[in-house]
């Protein structure tokens, strides 16, 4: 797998051609679709890899094709590939990181037997530390699979999965980072209301979550025992936890969960 064509240069765009960058990939091997002249001129200044406006210009000299658009986008973006003229040569894989399409709706855009690999991405890949899951269509085989999977492992950790679990994935890592956010923001606040400065606030509860998420990775222990060693009977911690489960933070998060699963199954259909 050596010529990475990744169609769309938005924020995952780009940082999926840092992190190849990163990992010792030639930017003569890269080359990325970008319709925005103004972004394209950005893309082309940071990252130093060639950038097109023309589909067919990077897709006919490509191994990988890495669709990198929004997902009502990408039904346009998969049709127009379908039908570009390749010389005969079709020895490509098709990547997309859009959320909720299924491999069977992208391969029914594309000619027979084309092999398509769905990736699940999240934002923590604009920093290197993203989590990925893939799963692979009908025509996909084993290598190409490993392939994918060691293209995604430049901007972090990534799981195999089958399709049927896809929207599951979405709903934990692929949205997930909004939860986090979420509650940072919330705890951001309650710090101001307690006294403390804005920044002080935010800076102890990043590094905070920042630790917890290492000692959570490091440690081998699952997250309810970790809690429990904190948690002294009658303590301070104690309270806290008690006044969460009182609010249903437990239930609201199971519940949104689903409803994002439910979003994903939804837009799989509908491409909106």
């Amino acid at each position: 797998m050596t010529r990475i064509a990744v169609i769309g240069g938005g924020r995952i765009g780009e940082a999926l051609i840092a992190g190849l960058l990163e990992a010792g990939r030639p930017a003569k091997d890269l080359v990325v679709v970008e319709t925005l002249e103004a972004r394209a001129k950005v893309l082309s200044e940071r990252l130093g890899v060639r950038v097109t406006s023309v589909l067919s210009d990077a897709v006919n000299g490509a191994d990988v094709l890495v669709v990198a658009v929004k997902p009502h986008d990408v039904d346009g973006v998969i049709t127009e590939i379908g039908g570009l003229d390749s010389g005969g040569d079709r020895d490509q894989i098709l990547v997309s990181l859009a959320a909720g399409i299924t491999t069977t709706r992208l391969e029914a855009n594309l000619p027979a037997g084309f092999p398509v690999i769905r990736v699940m991405p999240n934002t923590p890949m604009l920093v290197g530390q993203g989590m990925s899951a893939v799963t692979p269509g009908r025509y996909a085989d084993s290598e190409q699979l490993a392939a994918v999977a060691e293209m995604m492992g430049a901007v972090g950790r990534v799981v195999t999965v089958t399709e049927s679990r896809m929207d599951a994935v979405t709903a934990v890592s692929g949205s997930g980072p909004a939860y986090f956010f979420l509650v940072v923001e919330a705890m951001v606040e309650a710090g101001v209301g307690l006294g403390l400065t804005r920044d002080v606030a935010t800076e102890l509860v990043v590094q905070t979550m920042l630790g917890s998420a290492a000692l959570l990775s490091e440690s081998g222990q699952p997250a309810s025992e970790l809690r429990a060693a904190v948690t002294s009977p009658a303590g301070t911690t104690a309270a806290a936890v008690r006044e969460l489960e009182r609010n249903g933070v437990r239930s609201a998060f199971i519940e949104a969960l689903h409803a994002c699963r439910s979003r994903s199954v939804e837009q799989g259909k509908s491409g909106e």
